[in-house]
C-alpha cells in the first residue's frame, strides 16, 4: 500500500493495530472491500497499512474530521466487518483516533 497522498493538517487519523488469527478465513476479500467502501465515504482522505509476517498489523485511516469518523463506525456493511472481526480474524486490535496537527516527510529524489 503506497503512501496516502494527504492535504496539509489538520485532519484526524483512526490507527488500527491489530494481531490476525491464523488462515485467512475471507480476511483478504473483506478487507478490499472495507478498503473500496472507506474510500467512497464523505471525509475519507486516505489510507496506509502494513502487516507482519507474525499477524501482526497497522492501518491508519485519514479523515477530515470526527464527524466522518462516526459515520464511517456506524456504516452497516463496516459494523458487520467488524463483528466478523471479533469472531474470525483478530486476538487482539487496539484504536486509537488522534487529530494530526503537523505533518513532514523525506523522500530521496533520483539524481
Amino acid at each position: 500500500m503506497p503512501f496516502a497522498k494527504l492535504p496539509a493538517p489538520p485532519y484526524y487519523v483512526v490507527c488500527f493495530s491489530s494481531a490476525r488469527t491464523d488462515g485467512d478465513n475471507g480476511y483478504g476479500e473483506m478487507a478490499e472491500a472495507m478498503e473500496e467502501l472507506a474510500r467512497k465515504q464523505p471525509g475519507f482522505l486516505g489510507l496506509e497499512g502494513a502487516r507482519g509476517s507474525d499477524g501482526f498489523g497497522i492501518t491508519n485511516a485519514f479523515w477530515v474530521d470526527e464527524d466522518s469518523i462516526a459515520a464511517w463506525k456506524r456504516n452497516v456493511d463496516h459494523l458487520a466487518a467488524q463483528k466478523w472481526g471479533r469472531a474470525e480474524w483478530y486476538s487482539h486490535y487496539e484504536v486509537r483516533v488522534a487529530r494530526v496537527e503537523r505533518a513532514y516527510g523525506f523522500s530521496k529524489a533520483e539524481v
